[in-house]
């Protein structure tokens, strides 16, 4: 049937919460493309033979196939650019480095796209605020308290904190430390808020 393959792409999106990526459907995109294409090839023979042979009957197919083809494409359009959105949430979230799971979800073209993202965002963010630059992407919230009680969820090693002290942090330890030195760590899953 048509465009079917197309909007079961879009389905599958939808079917996806908002913190999640999917993983990239390489072979639904291929499809779909195929499918494009043989309704391309059969619009350029029936247009051929509506002018040659004047047949005016076979127009309504022609516009059928026509409204096809832009709707397959809107449906491919809007699916990369929702995986765009959702990617770039995720530089937001997760900050620079994506965890595995992640990554693997992703298509080369868009792990490139996130990568040049994350360089124009850490190019803005050092134009901001004088010779260090500004983080932006720390205190999406803004904090009831300037420090919070951590649990080590895994060993990270050694952290130093403004005052130029050094913890280390090792699976299971807790620390009194302030909010934005582990905000960071707390998405990438290194630590978790201990909530008294």
């Amino acid at each position: 049937m048509f465009c079917e393959k197309a909007i079961e792409l879009i389905r599958e999106l939808h079917r996806a919460s908002d913190g999640q990526l999917p993983a990239f459907n390489e072979d639904g995109i291929r499809q779909v493309l195929e499918e494009m294409k043989a309704l391309y090839e059969q619009n350029q023979a029936d247009v051929n033979e509506a002018k040659s042979e004047g047949r005016s009957d076979l127009i309504p197919t022609i516009k059928f196939r026509h409204c096809c083809l832009l709707r397959n494409r809107r449906c491919i359009v809007a699916y990369l650019y929702d995986r765009l959105l959702r990617i770039r949430a995720l530089r937001w979230e997760y900050g620079s480095v994506l965890p595995n799971a992640l990554r693997f979800h992703m298509s080369a073209e868009e792990m490139d796209w996130f990568n040049q993202y994350k360089r124009s965002l850490a190019t803005y963010m050092r134009s901001l605020g004088g010779e260090e630059g500004l983080d932006i992407t720390q205190d999406m919230k803004p904090p009831k308290s300037l420090y919070i009680e951590v649990r080590c969820l895994r060993d990270y090693g050694e952290f130093e904190i403004d005052d130029g002290t050094t913890i280390l942090l090792k699976k299971n330890s807790q620390h009194f430390l302030p909010r934005w030195k582990c905000e960071q760590l707390i998405r990438q899953g290194v630590l978790e808020h201990v909530l008294s």
